[in-house]
């Protein structure tokens, strides 16, 4: 039996079918949905870590009706149960070369690392695949991968030492206590605390005098920045610059990014400031 832990119902997909066609991955996946490379880490005094999560989330992500619940710890210490239970069990943790995979790795390995010895990383960073096409490309998430490529992945499947699990929680730790907005991907395993406001640049430079749809000026920066924040995490940036008077909005803010526009005051573009690197 095989827990397979991978961040996010897109990467997850594939992985289901791969895992339904090769008996060698028997098991279940596992799927983190916070995106843990956005918003605080550092837990008040007697405050738990998903309550910390879900009240950040419901910020960024209002619904009144159905509010976000974080319970990705829940499930994640639900899997070590069963290791507990179950001899031979593994936890194989699938990373790709994106901030959200490395800060699950890292927060993963704090709650996994006693199952040393049945714990395994798969990592894709840098590793060619074939597409839908058979064309050679470097996937930058596991959902980009088609199932045949995930069944030949397995092999990529290494036991996590002993040193690299002082090394990586001790990184996750860092992290935490320089509880910073966002966290980037800087190579390799490494992760670089900066500001909540490190996009905001690229944001403004798509906005202008007049009202544009808000999920314009997302999707714009989206594609040419390569934002690995996600539109949602972006509308809430729009939200927080026109809070501080840099943008001004009208619609249904609280709503999805087609249903409210942005623009500068007044009327008139004024220049951005430079943009941080993605």
């Amino acid at each position: 039996m095989i827990y397979h832990i991978v961040t996010g119902d897109l990467a997850a997909a594939p992985l289901m079918e791969a895992i339904v066609s090769e008996p060698l991955m028997a098991g279940e996946v596992v799927v983190i949905k916070d995106v843990l490379s956005v918003g605080p880490l550092l837990r008040q005094e007697g405050q738990k870590f998903p309550e910390l999560r879900t009240a950040f989330w419901q910020q960024v992500l209002i619904n009144e009706k159905n509010p976000v619940v974080v319970d990705d710890l829940e499930r994640l210490l639900k899997v070590g149960n069963e290791l507990s239970k179950n001899e031979t069990a593994q936890i194989w943790l699938w990373v790709a070369p994106w901030p959200a995979d490395m800060c699950t790795y890292h927060w993963a390995l704090k709650y996994l690392g006693k199952y040393l010895g049945r714990l395994f990383v798969v990592n894709i960073a840098g590793l060619p695949f074939l597409d839908e096409q058979g064309k050679l490309f470097f996937p930058k998430g596991i959902g980009e991968i088609v199932p045949r490529e995930l069944i030949k992945a397995r092999k990529l499947a290494r036991p996590v030492s002993a040193p690299e699990l002082e090394t990586d929680v001790y990184e996750w730790g860092k992290l935490t206590d320089e509880n910073a907005g966002i966290r980037i991907h800087e190579g390799g395993k490494r992760l670089k605390s900066v500001s909540e406001e490190y996009y905001d640049a690229q944001l403004l430079g798509f906005c202008t005098g007049q009202y544009q749809k808000a999920s314009k000026v997302v999707n714009q920066a989206l594609a040419k920045f390569n934002i690995p924040t996600g539109d949602v995490y972006l509308g809430w940036r729009l939200r927080k610059l026109a809070e501080a008077g840099k943008l001004q909005l009208q619609g249904e803010i609280n709503k999805s990014l087609k249903d409210f526009e942005v623009k500068f005051p007044g009327g008139d573009a004024i220049d951005a400031p430079e943009s941080g690197e993605a």
